[in-house]
């Protein structure tokens, strides 16, 4: 994945590191990871504005990091997880795209969510930057099959049904949920226009449908799903109602975006 205009140190910049890393091992690509997800929201005001999110990789270097590292807009799936392959790129790391599965709905649906298989060495790690309230919050390696990682408060396992096909699975209130699925068939970067497009546009999805935005810190998570916000910190949420006129300082000051 490369972008004309990626600049790695800008990335970097971006992502709250005060370094750009000159190799990468297991311990910088959760450092990575995690400083990604700390840094830049999971959002979708563009679906919300009526728009066709894109997904010209200049353009999402230009809407998520900017000209000078600084930039105050986030993105969803394709986005994120495209972003940190242009830094992955850069870093001269092998990875591939995979579909997923979303699983935590009542009903089956198609496999409309992207994730990252990203080697190191002799190990393959799963790698995501954006999925959900419950997203994975750190790489977890293939071989950890059955084996709960313990990530901040969140605690996530993959399991593997058949020899082929692997589950991310996240405890929540005691219960391991399943949260999608997914193999190692590798994708291309232009096999997820379609569904990017259905995600966009089709008024049964939740990105068309109510305004999603999520943060991941340190100790937790902010969410704000419609007009709910919740704040976990330690495994404990509360939650509260944002009015209108609420919503542009709660841009700010939760999520760091400017509309």
């Amino acid at each position: 994945m490369h972008a004309q205009n990626f600049n790695l140190d800008l990335y970097c910049r971006r992502i709250g590191l005060d370094h750009t890393p000159s190799q990468v091992d297991a311990a910088v690509l959760q450092q990575l990871m995690q400083a990604q997800l700390r840094h830049i929201t999971f959002e979708n005001l563009d679906v919300q504005a009526g728009k066709v999110v894109s997904l010209v990789p200049e353009t999402i270097v230009s809407k998520i990091v900017g000209d000078d590292g600084q930039a105050k807009r986030g993105g969803y799936c394709y986005e994120l997880n495209g972003l940190f392959a242009m830094a992955l790129t850069a870093l001269g790391v092998s990875y591939q795209f995979v579909f997923c599965r979303p699983m935590f709905y009542p009903m089956r649906r198609p496999k409309t969510h992207m994730a990252l298989i990203v080697t190191l060495g002799q190990e393959r790690y799963l790698c995501d930057l954006g999925f959900g309230s419950y997203g994975m919050r750190a790489p977890i390696a293939l071989s950890a099959v059955n084996l709960t990682q313990q990530q901040d408060f969140d605690s996530f396992r993959l399991i593997a049904p058949t020899p082929t096909d692997y589950v991310l699975q996240a405890q929540i209130d005691g219960l391991w949920v399943n949260q999608f699925g997914f193999d190692l068939y590798a994708a291309e970067w232009i096999d997820f226009m379609p569904a990017n497009f259905l995600n966009s546009t089709n008024p049964e999805t939740i990105f068309v449908q109510k305004l999603l935005l999520i943060r991941q810190t340190a100790v937790g998570r902010l969410v704000l799903l419609g007009n709910e916000l919740k704040i976990s910190e330690a495994g404990k949420t509360t939650s509260q109602q944002v009015a209108a006129a609420e919503l542009p300082a709660v841009l700010s000051n939760y999520f760091g975006l400017a509309q």
